[in-house]
C-alpha cells in the first residue's frame, strides 16, 4: 500500500530510449515496460521510468513522493515554503504536480 510523503517512483530522462534500455538490461538485468513510444517503465526494487516525450521536462532524475490527497498535500508543501513549479495536471495513469524545496530540489507528487 502506498503511503503519503513517502518515496514512490523516480523518473530520468531516457535520450535514446532503446540504447537506454539495452544499457540497465545489459549492465544490471531490468526489464521494462513500454508505454508508448516515449516511455519506458521499470520495477527493480522501486518503480520508476525514462522519458523522452516532454521537451520541457527537467534534464536531471525527478523524485516522485506519493499523496491520496493530492490537493491536500499541495497545500501542505506550500504552507511548509515549498515553490509549486507545476501546478496539478493529469498524466495516463494519475495526477501530480510539481514544487521546489529551500533547496532548490525538485521533486514532484502523484496519486492515482
Amino acid at each position: 500500500m502506498r503511503d503519503d510523503g513517502k518515496v514512490d517512483y523516480v523518473e530520468f530522462p531516457g535520450g535514446d530510449l532503446p540504447k537506454v534500455k539495452a544499457f540497465y538490461g545489459a549492465a544490471f538485468g531490468w526489464t521494462f515496460i513500454d508505454y508508448g513510444p516515449t516511455y519506458a517503465g521499470f520495477n527493480e526494487g522501486l518503480d520508476g521510468g525514462f522519458h523522452t516525450d516532454d521537451p520541457d521536462a527537467i534534464k536531471t532524475p525527478l523524485v516522485i513522493l506519493y499523496a491520496h490527497d493530492l490537493e491536500a498535500m499541495e497545500a501542505k508543501v506550500r504552507a511548509a515554503g515549498g515553490t509549486i513549479t507545476r501546478p496539478i495536471f493529469e498524466f495516463p495513469g494519475g495526477r501530480r504536480f510539481h514544487f521546489t524545496d529551500p533547496a532548490g530540489n525538485e521533486l514532484a507528487v502523484w496519486t492515482e
